[in-house]
């Protein structure tokens, strides 16, 4: 997340490139991990892809093409590639899992050129990219049901549905940890990475590499999501200690400790109400801030009667 001039982008999903900005409270305290894993593409790279990416799309947007409408297309291009590995094409399906993968990167080029950043277009992109993740898991789980049974099909069933938890749970960390007010871009296995992982799986081995590229997108999906629950730690942790700050503890040492009014009851631990005990020089103390009353005093009081 980042601040600017009062108000901030909130950042959500897998990318913050249609990112528009929203409000935030200027109490909220942004914090990130010192010395945090950054992701396998790194800064560099995207930028360079985005850059590419803007340069390609500047003859669609000519041609009227909204974000909106791109990132329907991508939709519709991993649904095509799921249909094309359910249907035993591994090969194929990963190149047209690729080919979606990079047009996944039009609709935030576009958002860029044509200037229309909204909030909303954060959202679609985000929620259609874990629709798209999920098709294409179903396409690969779809292709190992449809063969002889083996244990080996087995395993590859239950490791796509492990990367596909894994993958909806990386993006879920990090969206809950932008909606606490933290940034979070760290992790192995962010999207473009599990697509360039799958894809290039497919392409390479086929059939006879699924199980392993399942067992890899699996294994790292998972390790990612827990990488940022343990990095949300942190900087929780973090935040509480700098809420206390230095002088906490001895404010607090510094702060009498109440005693109960001399009205007060307090209850036994049966229940029953029971006086209060004090110490003998409390009570020693008070018997002496009593006056005596005169003898004089006294014959008046009576011969006057009782006080109303």
């Amino acid at each position: 997340m980042r601040a600017l001039g009062g108000r901030s982008i909130a950042l959500y999903g897998e990318r913050a490139t249609r990112c528009a900005y929203v409000p935030m409270s200027a109490l909220m305290v942004q914090y990130t991990t010192r010395g945090a894993r950054k992701i396998m593409f790194g800064p560099g790279i995207q930028q360079r892809a985005r850059r590419i990416a803007e340069y390609v799309v500047r003859p669609l947007a000519a041609l009227g093409l909204t974000p909106n409408m791109a990132t329907l297309i991508g939709l519709l291009l991993n649904g095509l590639a799921a249909a094309i590995l359910a249907s035993g094409y591994l090969r194929l399906g990963g190149l047209a899992l690729l080919i979606a993968g990079l047009f996944d990167m039009v609709d935030g080029a576009l958002a860029r050129v044509t200037n229309k950043k909204t909030t909303f277009g954060a959202f679609f992109d985000s929620t259609i990219d874990r629709y798209s993740e999920g098709l294409t898991l179903l396409g690969v789980i779809i292709f190992a049901l449809r063969q002889a049974p083996a244990q080996v099909h087995l395993w590859e069933v239950a490791l796509a549905y492990i990367a596909a938890l894994g993958s909806v749970m990386v993006s879920y960390t990090r969206a809950r940890a932008e909606g606490l007010g933290f940034t979070l871009k760290t992790g192995l296995m962010a999207r473009p990475e599990r697509v360039v992982l799958l894809a290039g799986g497919l392409i390479l081995g086929g059939a006879g590499w699924l199980v392993w590229t399942l067992l890899l997108l699996a294994v790292t999906s998972v390790f990612t999501s827990a990488q940022r629950i343990y990095d949300v730690a942190r900087m929780l942790a973090r935040q509480e200690r700098v809420a206390e700050g230095p002088g906490a503890a001895s404010a607090s040492a510094r702060t009498p400790t109440a005693t109960p009014a001399p009205a007060e009851q307090q209850r036994s631990a049966n229940g029953h109400a029971t006086q209060p005990s004090y110490p003998a020089t409390t009570q020693v103390s008070q018997i002496s801030q009593v006056s005596p009353e005169t003898p004089s005093a006294a014959r008046s009081r009576g011969a006057s009667g009782p006080a109303k």
